[in-house]
């Protein structure tokens, strides 16, 4: 570690797409040691912020300045897969080196890679045991791990650098149950600068502080990620008492401005039948009256000035107010009736060879949980009938519908309303758009080419064209919902399957989203498929 203290300090940063999509303008922050939690609506620019620090993105103009070695961890990771994790973990020089000199040669050159990097080989197996990785030789190639392995093999090449600041861009993602722990363990012994965006809860929760990125400027909160939404709760309901506050002073200040319309109409009327009349002289009636019309101007402006302002104040107000939309998927023909059978498993053996025995009647909430590889997306795909099942009966009595982790059963090519057409074809196109908007696409919205959405638009496009098709699905699949959704989104996600009433399956390692969905059974899925006590 650097003697100087890690930091993070950026001064009037901008960055632009090549598109001329403006991401942040005058941006500040300053990060120093301890572990940051970095949340923030999606397209809001946290990624982006991690690959300007990591290097990865220049800013278009301002000050970048990094104290101490960078470490980071991006959200698509992509490993050579042909490449040994030796390589992966960035020892394999030093190793060769030290087995070069083990077997005998002492050329100056392996002495210089090895540096004081004498126990490399064991500090590489304490750090993969630590992450749950010691049964995997350093010879091994990467194409033999799983993706959440991988995930952690890039996460101990990190550790076993030892950078002063350390980026991680939403590390769960794809880890089972176990494997979160193990980084969970990880980021609480992080002693430099930890940077972490996340929508994991049980992450968030070990963090210090964190920096809710708005608007392209950040806001700090002390503590954890309850202390935060703790803090926004009074924040917000602060906000909606002044839009209150604000929204009654307008009023009364349009009432004001009716009232002095009434007054300079009255005086205006009167000072006419004073001219008319001849009272005074001509020359005091003239000054008289100019005298009144500019007064009556000034006032004029003075009251209509306190409705500018006071509509500023409610904008501003109104402005402090979180966007609270909520997707609404109470519809038609989902419902299940209690008691009625919605999926037969018997004696199934899936192509990888675990086994299923089961049956879902009503609207059951089944969450299915294990480890990385053990077969719960070829499930989802086998009860979806995209699979055939290397033995046994898989039958569905009700329309299904999945949707995959990859997101990938739309059209890209296509706008959002075209791809929704697609399953709902006797669905005509002012149908179509009514229903999108309660996904919250809205007029022009629907017109948007579906390649064109950000990462949780497009789950939300998926969803909402899965939701609207015809038939209508009252058994849901849902493969890892919450990966790569902002806090915000996932929020949505739950309250939109309060409303839903068919039965649902979510395979997720994402035990606060499990929880908050009302799951009436947990499956574990190792092997065989077994019900397990609530997590």
């Amino acid at each position: 570690m650097s003697t100087a203290s890690p930091s993070i300090t950026t001064a009037d940063l901008g960055f632009s797409w090549p598109d001329g999509t403006a991401v942040f303008d005058g941006f500040q922050i300053a990060v120093g040691p301890g572990r940051t939690g970095l949340v923030g609506l999606n397209g809001s620019g946290k990624s982006t912020l991690l690959r300007l620090i990591a290097g990865e993105l220049q800013p278009s103009r301002g000050a970048l300045r990094i104290t101490g070695e960078v470490g980071y961890l991006p959200q698509n990771l992509a490993l050579d897969t042909t490449s040994r994790v030796d390589e992966a973990l960035g020892i394999h020089r030093v190793r060769a080196a030290l087995h070069a000199i083990e077997r005998g040669d002492p050329s100056e050159r392996h002495f210089t890679a090895v540096g004081d990097d004498w126990d490399v080989e064991e500090r590489a197996r304490a750090t993969l045991d630590q992450l749950g990785l010691g049964g995997i030789s350093l010879d091994r190639t990467v194409g033999e791990v799983s993706g959440g392995e991988s995930v952690l093999l890039r996460l101990a090449a990190l550790l076993l650098r030892r950078p002063d600041v350390l980026l991680l861009d939403e590390p769960t993602n794809n880890l089972d149950l176990a494997a979160r722990h193990r980084l969970y363990d990880a980021v609480t012994a992080w002693r430099g600068v930890l940077v972490v965006v996340s929508h994991d809860r049980e992450l968030l929760e070990r963090v210090d502080q964190i920096a809710d990125l708005r608007d392209g400027e950040v806001r700090w909160y002390g503590g954890k990620f309850s202390a935060y939404e703790a803090a926004l709760a009074v924040e917000q309901e602060a906000a909606e008492r002044m839009v209150r506050v604000a929204e009654s002073d307008l009023r009364r200040q349009k009432r004001e401005l009716a009232e002095t319309q009434v007054k300079l109409a009255r005086r205006v009327r009167f000072g006419q039948k004073m001219y008319d009349t001849k009272r005074e002289p001509r020359i005091v009636m003239n000054a008289r009256k100019r005298e009144a019309q500019v007064s009556a101007g000034k006032y004029r402006i003075m009251q209509t000035e306190k409705v500018a302002e006071a509509k500023a104040r409610l904008d501003d107000a109104v402005c402090a107010v979180r966007d609270d939309d909520e997707i609404r998927v109470d519809l038609p023909h989902t419902a299940v009736p209690p008691g009625r059978t919605v999926l037969t498993l018997r004696e199934a053996e899936l192509v990888h060879g675990a086994r299923a025995h089961l049956e879902i009647h009503g609207p059951e909430r089944v969450a299915l949980v294990g480890r990385n590889g053990s077969g719960k997306s070829t499930l989802l795909r086998t009860i979806a009938g995209q699979l055939a099942p290397a033995a046994g009966e898989v039958r569905a009595q009700v329309p299904v519908r999945h949707l995959p982790q990859r997101l990938d059963v739309l059209d890209d090519a296509l706008t959002l309303a075209e791809n929704v057409a697609r399953y709902a074809p006797k669905a005509g196109n002012n149908v179509i758009r009514a229903r999108l908007a309660r996904f919250l696409f809205r007029g022009a919205r629907a017109d948007q080419p579906v390649g064109t959405l950000s990462g949780g638009e497009r789950f939300r496009a998926t969803f909402a064209a899965l939701m609207l098709a015809d038939p209508a699905p009252q058994l849901l699949l849902l493969d890892e919902p919450t990966n790569n959704l902002d806090i915000a989104s996932v929020r949505q996600l739950t309250r939109a399957l309060e409303s839903y009433e068919g039965a649902l399956i979510v395979a997720s390692h994402d035990v606060p989203f499990l929880r908050g969905i009302g799951v009436t059974r947990w499956l574990q899925l190792d092997g065989e498929l077994t019900e397990i006590d609530p997590l």
